[in-house]
């Protein structure tokens, strides 16, 4: 006699089957993900809640978590066609934490590598269509704040690509070329009709700088001219042919090859040091020490190394500043030359305790005095241990403090 079977057996058979084909058919799955490639689903802004929400664009330079499946040992990753920096990234399966690159040259991407991330592991690559947007400019520095017609003036920064209007001390300038990587402008200055900011704008802002350019008065502390508390030092000359460009009288800085650790500022030539004046205004100085800083415009028409122009206030080393552009990014030294007239920056929080090597002043009044009334004294020494590789031979004019925030 046959058995037969009762639905109800039927029906536990029959689910335990289907169990046994879902459980393999997982497996099949975690072992088909594992030897997948990555996948993209969504990238989030990296932030603590609630700000760590869900973008559809991404700036350069934006920290941002990417999220989907098989991202862990990443071997590159690639924002419009910009590998990023994995070296310190937060990887997991389903995570990875990175920067977008802060530079990417956005005029020169090709076509086919605009708004796409692209992930590459061991497992596979894939591509993940996104937006990725150059930042609003920034400007860090110009040139030549107090540049001639004719002069060439170039506008340092980031994001400097896409502009639709550059203007300088009013003036619109319309002829200019552009760095692919977005960090210069460069232009012939036109005529100016009077003082005023640099101001760019672009695709996806503007910026402008805090002080004016092409400005003969503000915050001018000595222009060997007119406002002139130059006391003694060394020499004042008015000529073209050495340091074409000027504008009018200047200062004139020399020494030879200077031997390891020699500081005899007051030899010949070797200081610019005025009578007293006033740093900033007396009711200004409770104001932040990192708003304001000391500015100059500097001609080096000869290779330079090893010697130190710094700064202090009223001979006193307490707090001084250098300069030293030939001190490359690493910490050697190199030969640094440049053309024609600079504008010099140092911020007044660079003026440090240990020969300008230790903590900046805490207040203005810390470094300044009471009353901020005092000469200031530009000086050359050697603190290297080795004689210096060149000599040094400079002009300076226009010193001044102006408001930088």
């Amino acid at each position: 006699m046959d058995k037969i079977f009762s639905n109800s057996t039927s029906n536990r058979l029959l689910l335990f089957f289907l169990a046994l084909v879902a459980m393999a058919g997982q497996s099949a799955c975690r072992k088909d993900e594992q030897k997948a490639g990555p996948v993209i689903t969504h990238v989030r802004n990296y932030a603590a809640s609630p700000n760590d929400t869900l973008v559809t664009s991404v700036f350069a330079g934006q920290w941002v978590v990417l999220s989907g499946h098989g991202l862990s040992d990443a071997l590159q990753v690639s924002f419009n066609g910009v590998p990023a920096s994995i070296k310190s990234v937060m990887f997991s399966d389903t995570t990875a934490v990175m920067q977008v690159p802060a530079v990417i040259p956005f005029p020169t991407i090709p076509a086919e590598k605009l708004n796409v991330i692209t992930y590459v592991t061991s497992k596979g690559t894939t591509s993940y269509k996104f937006d990725i947007l150059a930042p609003p400019p920034t400007i860090t520095s110009i040139s030549n704040e107090n540049a001639k017609a004719g002069d060439s003036v170039y506008i340092y920064g980031s994001n400097l690509f896409f502009i639709e209007k550059l203007s300088f001390a009013g003036e619109v300038i319309s002829d200019f070329s552009m760095a692919a990587d977005g960090t210069v402008v460069g232009f012939i200055l036109p005529h100016l009709a009077h003082s005023g900011k640099v101001i760019v704008t672009t695709k996806s802002g503007v910026d402008s700088t805090r002080f004016n350019v092409n400005d003969p008065v503000t915050g001018v502390i000595c222009n060997f001219d007119d406002i002139n508390p130059f006391s003694w030092g060394t020499n004042l000359e008015n000529s073209s042919t050495e340091f074409p460009g000027n504008s009018g009288t200047y200062a004139v800085l020399k020494n030879d090859v200077l031997a390891a650790g020699d500081g005899t500022w007051w030899n010949n030539q070797r200081s610019i040091n005025t009578n007293n004046v006033q740093w900033i205004p007396k009711d200004s100085l409770n104001t932040a020490i990192d708003g304001y800083a000391l500015k100059f415009e500097l001609n080096v028409p000869s290779t330079w190394n090893g010697t130190t122009l710094y700064v202090v206030r009223n001979y006193d080393m307490a707090f001084l500043a250098r300069y030293e552009p030939w001190v490359s990014s690493t910490g050697a030294a190199v030969n640094y030359s440049a053309k024609g007239w600079r504008t010099v920056t140092i911020p007044l929080t660079m003026f440090r305790t240990n020969s300008g090597k230790g903590v900046s002043a805490g207040s203005l009044t810390e470094l300044l005095g009471a009353d901020a009334f005092s000469p200031i004294n530009i000086q050359t020494a050697n603190f290297l241990s080795v004689p210096t590789a060149t000599g040094f031979y400079g002009a300076i004019d226009n010193i001044r403090i102006v408001k930088i925030k």
